[in-house]
């Protein structure tokens, strides 16, 4: 790539930074390009290319903020191109900075709501990355409440946030108009009947997701976010107000998330879990907090990053605490058990289940349960100890408990159920009740097909590859004949 001419002060700065993370020239540069590709960017820096920033050379558009998150991920902690002796630049709405302020966390999540426009090929290129997840996390455990969120509250601030609506840095390349009209207007005022439409929207999607997937509506969704709840978090609002919208405006984020990770876009549902999270903080609502956390370790588990699920779910803890009602608590130890199952760890994945349970027992009728957590119940974690014991190929009571949650859970939840009855078959098979396993597959292959869930597909592709051993038993072949004349 082209460089800015060479300037005659070398840059001690980043020589400071290059020795303290321990990198190579070639290093340094050849994590800079995996980042780059990250977010779409062919780079092909070199070592000659540190050695002329190093120089005093200034790299050119996004690159500056690219060096500083290498540097914030390896470090473990926050660095921008400043930090680094290098030409700011506007911030590279990649999706996984854990912003330093309200006001930068809705300009990241808006960044990242509007470019979501591609097709479902193209959005599952982007990657997930196991290493992104660490600095969020800590960050959201350790950092400080944001001790303001209002905006508009005199002439400057309501112009300054109109300004801001009609003009966002997009990718290094300074301020573009913007393409569209917001029809109420920048600076609007939020009313608590604002927020309300978007607890109620929430709700909605959350509906459609669970019946028939989150390919269904998923782009609705994100485009709801960037046409409604953009320009309320740019309006004018109180304090109480405020925190209610970013609330509202984390579990929108969270559930566009949680769809993408259906269709198997990991890298998007990645990124938009982190500002999920940062947007709960700017809420004060650390509870839902715990929940991202949760949801991003889910994930984890379901991409075979055990530890990774493991220490999310430990940090959600740790965030909360002792207080949380038994509901949210037996949610968050279920999370924990299953990254110990995935990762074989027979102690520690019962230890986990042995809280959870315990947890749910305490609950009672009268308890405070935030909305999010009132779906955790006997069904949903029978659900979690069978596919903990399908991990952990202890066929029996995997279906056992599989059994009781398809019992237990309501139709409404098809894809959950969906899944549970790919548990029970695959535990079925370890049994080797080899009929009865075909005959759960094959419900939950036709279910599969009548959804738009990438996750569902896979799970009977999981439970097909296990009955590879098998493929010259006549139930086999029965359940590919039945499997076939469903396509």
């Amino acid at each position: 790539m082209t460089e800015r001419p060479a300037q005659r002060v070398p840059n001690r700065q980043l020589a400071a930074l290059i020795a303290e993370a321990g990198f190579s020239n070639a290093g340094l540069a050849r994590r800079v390009d995996q980042l780059g590709l990250e977010h779409g960017l062919d780079l092909r820096y070199d070592k000659t290319s540190v050695t002329r920033w190093l120089r005093g050379q200034q790299p050119r558009g996004t690159t500056p903020a690219l060096i500083a998150e290498v540097f914030t991920r390896r470090l473990g902690r926050r660095l921008s191109a400043q930090d680094l002796g290098l030409d700011a630049c506007a911030p590279v709405y990649a999706g996984l900075e854990f912003a330093a302020t309200p006001e930068e966390a809705v300009d990241i999540a808006s960044g990242l709501w509007r470019k979501d426009s591609g097709s479902h090929a193209e959005l599952r290129k982007i990657a997930f990355t196991p290493a992104g997840l660490v600095v969020p996390s800590r960050d959201w455990l350790i950092g400080r409440a944001d001790e303001r969120v209002g905006r508009g509250a005199d002439p400057a601030a309501a112009a300054a946030a109109a300004a801001a609506a009609a003009r966002v840095p997009v990718q290094g390349r300074g301020s573009v108009p913007r393409q569209r009209q917001i029809d109420r207007g920048p600076g609007q005022r939020v009313t608590g009947g604002d927020i309300a439409a978007l607890r109620s929207v929430s709700e909605l999607f959350r509906t459609l997701d669970h019946t028939y997937g989150g390919g269904h509506a998923r782009q609705a969704l994100v485009r709801y976010l960037e046409h409604e709840a953009e320009p309320m978090l740019r309006g004018t609002y109180g304090e109480t107000t405020g925190r209610r919208l970013f609330s509202a405006a984390a579990d929108l984020t969270r559930l566009a998330g949680w769809t993408s990770y259906d269709i198997a876009a990991h890298g998007l549902a990645q990124r938009y879990f982190v500002q999920a999270l940062r947007l709960a903080q700017a809420a004060g609502d650390r509870p839902y907090g715990s929940y991202v956390l949760v949801t991003m370790s889910r994930q984890a588990v379901y991409l075979g990053h055990g530890r990774e699920a493991v220490q999310l779910a430990r940090v959600a803890q740790q965030g909360v605490g002792s207080g949380p009602p038994p509901v949210v608590q037996a949610l968050l130890h279920s999370a924990e058990a299953r990254g110990h199952a995935v990762l074989g760890e027979v102690r520690a994945a019962t230890a986990s289940l042995v809280r959870a349970e315990r947890a749910l027992g305490a609950a009672r009728p009268g308890d405070d349960v935030p909305h999010w957590a009132r779906l955790f119940d006997e069904g949903q974690l029978a659900d979690e100890f069978g596919h903990c014991h399908r991990d952990l190929q202890q066929y029996r009571a995997s279906a056992q408990h599989a059994e009781r949650s398809l019992q237990l859970r309501a139709p409404g939840f098809a894809r959950s159920r969906l899944f549970c009855r790919v548990v029970l078959a695959t535990a079925r098979l370890g049994l080797g009740e080899l009929d009865q396993a075909c005959a759960l597959g094959a419900e939950a292959a036709q279910q599969a097909m009548e959804m738009r869930s990438v996750r569902a597909v896979e799970y009977v592709r999981d439970f097909e590859r296990r009955l590879e051993p098998y493929r010259e038993a006549s139930a086999v072949r029965t359940y590919r004949d039945r499997v076939a004349a469903l396509s």
